[in-house]
């Protein structure tokens, strides 16, 4: 095809039509358009955006570039969820069991990390033996017989994404509230899902810096999500702070096995219970815990399975407190070849990096700053995340007991530990990390998690 005159077309602003997308997405998948060429229309999209009709248009284009998923007929609704990523986000992990055990099906397609925000399949890449690169055969027989699969997406799901997003990441053109909806729509449309819910983040360590960004790219994909047949709904949530009390590969399996456990135990830490004030921020791992009830309440209401929110919150808690979605974690484990008891016996131990530091407040009173986005760059840092797709990295290191806003912490208590995988790295970390705390004579006001529902 001559793909010039479409380059051309929306330089100058004008609406492409549907057929014409398809056509050059199609053209592109298969060679047959230079990348020169769709990066200049990538940049031309950045400038000039696109209306309704053509991001849809994009989406199911890039869709059916590849494999869609074909499940058999069944009671299960297919849901799943997607998150625009943060520091201590490790709430698809509980989720994904929590919901086969609510009577869902789970086709989780997820991905890496690169720079400070971690990726899903990086954190199970640190369980021994666990596989993320499944077939589309597979992905769909473990979420017909568990009900539950994480991995990432097969190299014939949505490949115009991934040549897309390449480019996208070379020429600049990322940030483009149009590109990032088709590009994480036609993933999860490739599930062939039922609901559909978006945890889209907002603050200091996410993409989208402010609430109104947030919201302007949650409304676009709730409003596509809708219009292309799954139900989709949004929750905005903060990430001034990290999610839950650890943030690094490792650690935070190893706090999502804590929020699983029966009755949501959580395995207190060395520098045992914080003095914590009752309407400061959520303790303990009862963020985490919010949020993944929080999603799974919204997907139950989504199909139709509750008739509030307030009553599946409840039938979530409660399947969330029976030790159930502990037990599918384990099958949703060994059906992806997990070494089980090396799993359990890494669990048992401490820390699994060569040094173990903590860092410790300079004075009484209240944490009045627990900065994600500094904490996520030490992690980064240290070999816990990428600077580029190829980077290595080192699962056991991160940072656990983090304290909150609103807590009370003493001079000489601890702000934080660093797993680092030597003594000049961690002594390094702490003092980058002791700037990411500030502890103040007041007490900060409670931040809401969840602030918005779209």
């Amino acid at each position: 095809m001559n793909f010039l005159p479409l380059i051309e077309c929306k330089r100058e602003g004008k609406a492409l039509a549907p057929e014409r997308i398809h056509e050059f997405i199609r053209e592109f998948t298969a060679g047959r358009i230079p990348d020169y060429q769709m990066a200049a229309m990538l940049m031309a999209i950045y400038f000039r955006g696109l209306d309704t009709v053509e991001t849809t248009a994009l989406t199911l284009a890039m869709r059916d570039s590849g494999d869609v998923l074909r499940f058999p007929k069944d009671q299960r609704p297919l849901v799943d969820k997607h998150s625009t990523g943060g520091i201590g986000d490790k709430v698809s992990l509980p989720l994904a069991p929590l919901l086969a055990c609510l009577g869902f099906r789970v086709p989780m397609i997820s991905g890496r990390g690169l720079g400070i925000t971690g990726g899903t399949l990086d954190k199970l890449d640190s369980v021994p033996g666990f596989q993320t690169l499944l077939s589309a055969e597979q992905i769909i027989a473990q979420a017909q017989k568990v009900g539950c699969v994480i991995c990432g997406q097969t190299d014939r799901m949505v490949p115009a994404d991934q040549k897309i997003y390449a480019l996208r990441d070379a020429s600049g053109t990322v940030p483009s509230i149009p590109l990032i909806t088709a590009s994480i729509l036609s993933k999860k449309l490739a599930e062939s899902l039922d609901a559909l819910i978006l945890d889209v983040k907002f603050g200091c360590a996410a993409f989208m810096q402010t609430r109104g960004d947030a919201r302007q790219l949650a409304q676009a994909m709730v409003t596509l999500g809708n219009e292309c047949g799954t139900n989709t709904r949004a929750i905005l949530t903060d990430m001034n702070t990290p999610l839950g009390r650890a943030a690094g590969n490792w650690l935070e399996v190893k706090e999502s096995v804590g929020c699983l456990e029966p009755r949501g135990g959580v395995r207190e830490n060395a520098a045992g219970p914080r003095a914590v004030n009752s309407h400061s921020q959520p303790q303990g791992l009862e963020d985490l815990r919010m949020l993944v009830l929080d999603c799974a309440a919204h997907l139950l209401v989504q199909t139709m399975k509750a008739k509030s929110l307030a009553v599946a919150r409840d039938v979530a808690q409660a399947c969330l407190d029976s030790g159930a979605p502990r037990r599918k974690w384990d099958e949703m484990m060994v059906a992806q070849g997990a070494d089980l008891g090396a799993f359990n016996a890494k669990l048992e131990h401490d820390s699994t990096a060569k040094i173990v530091a903590e860092v410790k407040s300079g004075q009484t009173g209240f944490v009045f700053q627990c900065d994600a986005r500094t904490i996520g760059e030490v992690i980064r840092d240290l070999g816990g995340g990428r600077l580029t797709k190829e980077a290595t990295i080192n699962y056991d290191v991160g940072v656990d007991h983090i304290a909150k806003p609103g807590e009370h912490v003493e001079k000489g208590g601890v702000l934080c530990r660093v797993h680092a995988p030597g003594q000049a790295q961690a002594k390094s970390a702490g003092t980058r990390l002791e700037t990411a705390f500030e502890v103040s004579a007041e007490r900060a006001k409670p931040v809401p998690l969840v602030v918005e529902v779209i």
